[in-house]
């Protein structure tokens, strides 16, 4: 399994259209981002490079394009992003981060239901 860069908000952004459907040029990626990001063509083209420099993306020429392609999954990253924040925020603990949220948020029947369905398995 890769190792997980450190991954910026703004290379985030690059890394979720990838995951969306890849391979992908970087053309497709700066329309794809447009939309969203009022980024110059050559901020995307920076993003990529510096994922790729990483280790977070390949990058492959096929006859006049470069075809980009993330190389750690979303679900990795996404673990290793969690656990960091839990790490800086809370000491690695679990339940002063949940305690956090159920104070602080809104939360429905439904999400109340689901975490307790959640905590249950958790304690089998």
């Amino acid at each position: 399994m890769p190792r997980v860069p450190a991954i910026s908000e703004s290379e985030w952004k690059v890394m979720k259209v990838l995951w969306a459907g890849a391979p992908r040029t970087a053309s497709e990626i700066i329309q794809e981002l447009a939309a969203e990001k009022d980024w110059h063509p050559n901020t995307v083209k920076t993003l990529l490079s510096r994922l790729h420099r990483k280790g977070a993306v390949s990058v492959q020429k096929e006859k006049n394009l470069y075809l980009y392609r993330p190389v750690v999954t979303e679900a990795r990253c996404v673990q290793v992003e969690s656990q960091s924040f839990l790490e800086r925020f809370f000491g690695g603990a679990v339940k002063p981060l949940l305690v956090h949220f159920a104070e602080r948020q809104k939360l429905s029947t439904r999400d109340l239901q689901d975490l307790k369905d959640i905590l249950k398995k958790k304690q089998k």
